[in-house]
């Protein structure tokens, strides 16, 4: 059995933990997040497969590109709308799926979250937890990665 495969049972126990939070609390706890962020590393470093340069750079560039999306939405509306749970959880995200496969882990969690909005009809005001759309996106483009 080799490292990928081994390692999805807990990413995806996990993942599934982060998303029920998140859901209830509108928070990602900090032990999830970085815990996942640490496995991908871990798996990048004891696969054949493995590109350590390039999870390490997908985690930063997830973890910057929201941050940034965070820190502009606050400064222009003076409330939080994107926090740093879902930055270090889309920053793990990088970890596991590399670079290109984070542009995959962003459309699907976007398109799953307006989808729910839309049809739940959702107000301009209410306020719905990304962590749970971010967690689909991730896994179904990480397991995606295992098929092939």
């Amino acid at each position: 059995m080799s490292v990928e495969v081994f390692a999805t049972f807990p990413l995806l126990v996990i993942l599934v933990a982060l998303a029920w939070t998140d859901a209830l609390t509108q928070r990602l706890p900090d032990l999830g997040t970085i815990s996942v962020g640490v496995l991908g590393l871990l798996v990048a470093i004891a696969s054949p497969a493995g590109d350590l340069f390039d999870s390490l750079l997908a985690a930063a560039t997830g973890f910057g590109l929201f941050w940034g999306i965070g820190a502009t939405f606050y400064r222009l509306r003076g409330y939080e709308g994107l926090g740093l749970g879902d930055a270090k959880l889309f920053g793990a995200a990088g970890a596991w799926v590399g670079l290109m496969g984070l542009a995959w882990v962003l459309l699907v969690a976007t398109l799953s979250a307006l989808v729910f909005v839309l049809t739940m009809g959702t107000g301009r005001e209410t306020r719905v937890a990304f962590g749970p759309w971010l967690c689909i996106g991730f896994s179904a483009v990480w397991l995606s990665k295992l098929m092939v």
